[in-house]
């Protein structure tokens, strides 16, 4: 235990958090058994540390463990929890559970029997709460970690404090809440940097950003699609050229018999990798209506517009990584689905379309018709700039 109390005490000594996610403040820290899931490279060890340094500071009362560590190829979660709280453990932070065989068990044993002993794990955004003896998905308070926002990147590049702007905000007041932000700041100025390497919080490593985000791409194909959906390693190449096919053509309308030949594999299959791809945040699937397991997507994008870059590299289109953009940011608060009268449909009642201008007279007649409008400061009406999306989160 003291091996992993020094552990816990040198993290804590040097981590920086440039950054204050904001995340921290819509947690119900009263819960006793608290998730954190989100994509691989978006920081989710740095903010299991910043909770135990921000709420904790040095009490011994809270432990931050990673479950990587060979200590627990031989010892179980129980016994380790038992034996905190019996020493004064209050607070007691898993990072990786997803590595340890019997963690769903093992938690909701620790949540039953552990009274005085809250629990914070964190894990990859594919993996799932329930299995055929457990279920989490009641008893477990789970919240999902993303990427940057551009705010965020925002913030961090011109040390400024702009605050979170809800969906609701930006619709029914866009225009006074961009002029108060381009009185402090050019959004535009740091448009292009955030679309090329602003989403994934190591792009403040001084090492090549794309590079490394296609290491974590294939970090999450081997272990966030293969290991936990159980695929033989030997498809994984299937696998990498689905993603990279997806990547040189989003957003499309896939054609699964065609793209089931190019990989040489089933129809069926393709549907669960498609899925697979989904939970491991690397694409988005949009749906006409509601989400349907094994139901054909109308549309295919990828997750954001860094993974676009990584993947494709070159002769990218503007306005795709625009309305990648505006899906990755837009779709951590609503639900998107698929019209055939704009680029998007949002919490089925608005449509959005990315990039051009809305045509006048539909603009009259249907007032729920909304434009994100690139290479804009500042809107009017339903023309509203794209970059101020990227302030929901």
């Amino acid at each position: 235990m003291q091996a992993f109390f020094k552990t816990h005490k040198y993290l804590l000594e040097h981590l920086e958090v440039p950054v204050r996610r904001k995340l921290m403040d819509e947690i119900n820290w009263n819960h006793k058994l608290i998730g954190i899931k989100g994509a691989r490279g978006i920081g989710k060890t740095s903010f299991l540390l910043n909770i135990a340094k921000e709420k904790y500071g040095f009490d011994k009362s809270c432990l931050y463990v990673n479950l990587n560590n060979l200590y627990f190829s031989g010892n179980s979660i129980i016994g380790f929890a038992d034996e905190f709280r019996k020493t004064g453990g209050k607070t007691l932070i898993l990072d990786q559970v997803f590595k340890y065989p019997s963690w769903l068990d093992e938690l909701k044993y620790c949540y039953d029997h552990f009274t005085d002993l809250q629990v914070v794990f964190s894990g990859s955004s594919a993996m799932s709460l329930v299995n055929e003896n457990s279920d989490l998905s009641i008893i477990a308070d789970v919240y999902s970690l993303e990427g940057f926002s551009f705010r965020e990147f925002i913030n961090l590049k011109a040390g400024t404090n702009f605050e979170v702007v809800p969906f609701d905000n930006i619709l029914r007041d866009h225009e006074n809440i961009a002029n108060n932000i381009v009185k402090n700041v050019k959004p535009l100025a740091f448009f292009s940097d955030y679309l090329h390497h602003g989403y994934y919080p190591f792009y403040l490593e001084q090492s090549n950003y794309l590079e490394n985000l296609l290491k974590i791409i294939n970090f999450s194909l081997e272990i966030d699609v293969s290991y936990l959906q159980q695929i033989d390693l030997k498809y994984l190449p299937k696998i990498r050229k689905l993603l990279y096919i997806i990547g040189l053509s989003a957003p499309f309308q896939p054609n699964i018999s065609r793209i089931s030949a190019e990989i040489e594999t089933s129809r069926a299959t393709v549907m669960n990798y498609l899925t697979y791809l989904k939970q491991a945040k690397l694409i988005h699937l949009l749906y006409e209506g509601d989400d349907e397991l094994l139901k054909k997507p109308s549309m295919v994008y990828m997750q954001n517009p860094n993974i676009v870059y990584s993947v494709a590299q070159s002769d990218i289109e503007i306005n795709m990584l625009h309305q990648t953009f505006f899906y990755s940011m837009v779709s951590t608060q609503k639900k998107f689905s698929y019209t055939k009268q704009a680029d998007f449909l949002v919490d089925g009642h608005y449509k959005f379309l990315v990039g051009g201008r809305i045509d006048e007279n539909k603009k009259r007649n249907r007032i729920e018709e909304f434009c994100a409008r690139d290479m804009i400061e500042v809107g009017e009406g339903n023309q509203i700039p794209l970059w101020l999306f990227g302030f929901l989160y």
